[in-house]
């Protein structure tokens, strides 16, 4: 059985941007309000972080500033994940240099590579580092699939440890959890799939919900691993419009116009993402209003 990298909730952070670059002062907010209120795990430079419009300079600084601030507190998870495996590698070893506890790899996009190509990507990546890598298959984002027998076939390699998984397709994941085993844990990368990952041995989500409310994405997970099912259904079903809401737009639109209006300095996004349109900000206020007092 391989180690588990994190158990619950871990949260796919957005990243603040303001005229210098990156933003760190509300950076550490975040990730201290993430901590505070029961994240398991961060993943910086993810999708929800923008990593698509960020140097490598950029990513090199968030990566570091992060686990510094975190220091060792919860594990720190960077994307380093892209469509051209030379790249992948060089990010991938400099994650690993700047003290990250694991690797998120998407598959590439773009190129729309076989199955076959797949292995073979992830396995370069895989030789080069040390560190337990998540696999990260959103087919909607990348036009790449990873079926469930590559996801046995990467499975075999020591430090590929975990998928994200974003298809959307509980059949699919059933098939994953039904051949990988242990070998490969299961974390949900749609918010509004917990449970039902979870049930099939799910070991969490990697969430964009968290972003607002660490804490209620957290104890969906907890109650439902304590046995507390019922608990955990109500806060599943009761996050759903503001998940709805936060999806109603390209992520992250939504979720740093969220964090702004939870007292956050995250600004827009960074073209040729835009800012939220006004009649969906007051959808999604409301719905992080109604959801101020369920955890």
């Amino acid at each position: 059985m391989k180690k588990t990298i994190f158990t619950g909730c871990g949260t796919a952070i957005a990243t603040p941007f303001d005229d210098n670059g990156v933003n760190f002062k509300e950076l550490q907010k975040l990730i201290e309000f993430q901590i505070s209120e029961g994240a398991d795990a961060l993943v910086v430079c993810g999708t929800t972080g923008e990593s698509s419009t960020m140097s490598f300079e950029e990513k090199c600084d968030t990566i570091k500033f992060a686990t510094q601030i975190s220091n060792g507190r919860i594990p720190i998870i960077a994307g380093t994940g892209g469509n051209n495996t030379k790249e992948v590698i060089k990010m991938s070893k400099k994650a690993e240099e700047l003290g990250v506890d694991a690797l998120l790899i998407v598959t590439p996009y773009y190129n729309k590579t076989t199955q076959a190509g797949l292995v073979a990507h992830y396995n370069a990546v895989a030789k080069e580092v040390s560190l337990p890598i998540i696999l990260y298959s959103v087919p909607s984002r990348t036009g790449v699939n990873i079926t469930p027998e590559t996801c046995l076939e990467l499975s075999k390699i020591e430090n590929i440890v975990a998928i994200k998984e974003a298809s959307g397709n509980l059949s699919q994941i059933a098939d994953i959890a039904h051949l990988c085993g242990d070998n490969l844990d299961i974390y949900s990368g749609n918010d509004d799939q917990i449970l039902p990952i979870l049930s099939l041995g799910g070991k969490g989500v990697i969430s964009v919900l968290s972003n607002i409310y660490p804490k209620l994405t957290h104890n969906i997970v907890s109650n439902f691993l304590d046995g507390n099912l019922e608990k955990a259904k109500s806060l599943q079903l009761d996050a759903l419009p503001l998940i709805h809401s936060l999806f109603s737009e390209v992520n992250p639109i939504p979720v740093k116009a969220g964090l702004n209006m939870i007292g956050f300095d995250f600004g827009i996004p960074r073209l040729p993402l835009v800012e939220m349109t006004e009649n969906k900000k007051v959808v999604l206020k409301n719905e992080i209003d109604r959801l101020k007092n369920v955890d």
